[in-house]
């Protein structure tokens, strides 16, 4: 099995090199992509050094089974036909391909057998908020189907990248030392604040991400269920937080919503009010699966909950989705 990552120095790209450790993906061959500013770069993986080639337009994934790429939508778009061209499955982290008919778009506890019909040899790996929801969202479905969804997020600056990560840290010392903060990666200040914004607006007055959310989970759950989204951004380093509110074609109980959650695939339980136990970014960071937690029901509606969840955005909100998406085509081959 060789394997190819583009985009390996971003946060997104080391993130893979980790997971991929992790759960000792079959590899006998790596082989790492970047800009011209990243080559030459050399990374670790398993005790063996590996250099960062150049991306360019020539024959490097000859021979190639799977390129995991994160280098952004332009890079996809503009490099996807170079890296499919031998036969390599590209699963791409990008927003280049999620809504195009002919390419999947996946989450493996919710529908991976959508990536075995790849007709471009392209698979998109969804929107990191739309990830975290429909792997909660799956739980309840099996029990009623969802007519409605509204959700508030609260994403970290990871989603931004490592370097908003570390502007967020800056922002801090910054003012701290009575400074005036850098603000670069955001539009605004970060540090103590919350920006109602993530991504551009668009002509609806909702955001790209927002509509991401409403587009993407209609698509992942082959569903007609309509999605209103608020994403806001928080001053938190890793990991997204989302509160949801669901409607059911029936009534769901508090108590039917529990189990379906504690059994669900890639879901963590973590819902005991009493004891101050509920799902938290400060503690959830660098964990693998959804943690889902102050599950009530909805006051304003017979047939509506409500919950709250957290996922690391990094990795099941984008490496790790990807590794599964793979692992399913291995188990499959």
């Amino acid at each position: 099995m060789k394997i190819a990552i583009v985009g390996v120095s971003g946060a997104v790209g080391q993130e893979f090199l980790k997971v991929l450790a992790e759960r000792n993906f079959p590899i006998d061959d790596l082989v790492l992509f970047g800009s011209s500013r990243s080559a030459g770069r050399t990374y670790s993986f398993k005790g063996k050094d590996y250099t960062v080639k150049e991306l360019r337009h020539n024959d490097d994934f000859k021979g190639i089974d799977i390129a995991f790429t994160s280098a952004g939508a332009g890079t996809s778009k503009e490099f996807a036909e170079t890296i499919t061209k031998y036969g390599a499955v590209m699963i791409d982290n990008s927003s280049a391909f999620r809504m195009d008919n002919d390419v999947p778009l996946v989450v493996p506890e919710v529908n991976p057998q959508d990536a075995l019909v790849r007709p471009r040899g392209i698979i998109a790996n969804p929107n990191c908020t739309t990830i975290q929801m429909v792997v909660a969202l799956k739980a309840i479905e099996n029990l009623s189907h969802i007519k409605r969804v509204h959700v508030a997020t609260y994403q970290a600056a990871s989603g931004a990248g490592a370097s908003a990560m570390k502007e967020l840290t800056e922002q801090y010392a910054q003012l701290l030392r009575g400074e005036q903060p850098t603000v670069e990666k955001f539009f605004y200040q970060l540090a103590y604040n919350l920006i109602p914004q993530v991504d551009v607006f668009t002509e609806n007055g909702y955001t790209k991400e927002e509509m991401k959310m409403y587009n993407e989970t209609r698509k992942i759950m082959h569903s007609d269920v309509q999605v209103s989204a608020t994403c806001v951004r928080v001053p938190v380093l890793r990991a997204h937080s989302e509160s949801v509110w669901i409607e059911t074609e029936r009534p769901v109980s508090v108590e039917e919503a529990r189990q379906a959650f504690s059994q669900g695939e890639g879901l963590v339980l973590q819902d005991n009010p009493a004891e101050k136990a509920y799902p938290m970014p400060l503690f959830l960071s660098g964990q693998d699966p959804v943690y889902v937690g102050r599950i009530r029901k909805d006051l304003s509606n017979p047939n509506g909950l409500t919950f709250w969840l957290v996922g690391d955005q990094i990795k099941k909100g984008a490496a790790l989705n990807a590794v599964q998406i793979a692992e399913y085509l291995v188990k499959q081959a």
